[in-house]
């Protein structure tokens, strides 16, 4: 997966929302880590879903062989995972 393809999609997204890029990651095994932001504080969990599914959208997971995790300054990955627990019951 190109890096600076990688970035425009998430930066794109990111726009839309009202959000920022704060890091992103991707390793050599196609393992991509997503931190945003928003200008007052926080982006949520919707913003967070927003990023990952144009990401999904924009790259093909069986074609690319990737893992993608989208966090926010304002709640890390595990709170994230509890979040949609409890959406999902």
């Amino acid at each position: 997966m190109e890096k600076k393809a990688l970035q425009n999609v998430v930066e794109r997204a990111c726009s839309e929302r009202g959000c920022t890029l704060e890091a992103l990651s991707l390793d050599d095994d196609n393992v991509i880590e997503l931190t945003i932001d928003r200008p007052d504080g926080g982006a949520d969990l919707d913003d967070c879903e927003y990023v990952h599914r144009a990401v999904l959208a924009a790259f093909d997971r069986d074609v690319e062989d990737y893992a993608l995790t989208v966090s926010s300054l304002g709640i890390d990955a595990a709170q994230a995972d509890d979040a949609l627990k409890t959406i999902n019951d």
